[in-house]
């Protein structure tokens, strides 16, 4: 990972792409077809699966992340996942993100994630105090989102068939920067890490 100036709002995730981010894309129109107000898609392009947060984060400290993350890479191997059901966070009665879960066996990215969170916080970095629950965003919802138009999202995505046999490959875990903008967040890939074995299904 080469030298990068100034500080940057950065995080951790598996890219998703191919298939599963095929028929993310044709959910999230559906969503979009409703055209409730305050209610923000994400592009397939942008779905991924957070493994951490960090934050602001200068140049120093991204290039030493990215160093302990090619370590922890060399140790864990390759899965396969699957979407899984839609939900919402935090609740139904007030949901700001519309997301869909994964299926399968999820230990190996379970562990993965625990051992992620244990090396950077050698780093400086604070570990999760949350659950970690792996899901992809498929939509945001607004603070200034209508009641009515939010409960319509919520209804709607609930109702969403998304099939459950589209495979999720967790073959490499990504630095990203995360780039604010007014018509949504951008996303810059700063390094990838290969897992030390592939998963079988792509």
């Amino acid at each position: 990972m080469g030298r990068m100036d100034g500080m940057m709002r950065v995080f951790l995730a598996v890219e998703i792409s191919g298939q599963a981010a095929a028929v993310l894309g044709e959910v999230a129109g559906r969503l979009s077809d409703l055209r409730l107000r305050g209610v923000r898609v994400v592009p397939a392009g942008n779905v991924h699966l957070t493994l951490k947060f960090l934050g602001e984060v200068d140049s120093e400290q991204t290039v030493a992340v990215g160093e302990a993350l090619s370590q922890v890479a060399e140790r864990h191997s390759g899965s396969t996942l699957y979407l899984g059901e839609p939900s919402v966070f935090p609740n139904h009665a007030w949901p700001k993100v519309l997301w869909v879960g994964l299926g399968g066996d999820a230990r190996p990215l379970l562990r993965l994630h625990e051992e992620i969170d244990h090396s950077l916080e050698r780093l400086g970095f604070e570990k999760e105090r949350r659950r970690f629950k792996p899901h992809l965003t498929v939509a945001r919802i607004r603070q200034r989102a209508l009641s009515a138009d939010r409960k319509t999202a919520c209804d709607a995505w609930m109702r969403m068939p998304i099939r459950r046999d589209v495979p999720v490959p967790v073959g490499s875990v990504s630095v990203m920067r995360s780039i604010l903008r007014p018509e949504g967040a951008q996303y810059q890939r700063l390094a990838s890490f290969d897992l030390r074995l592939q998963p079988d299904c792509w």
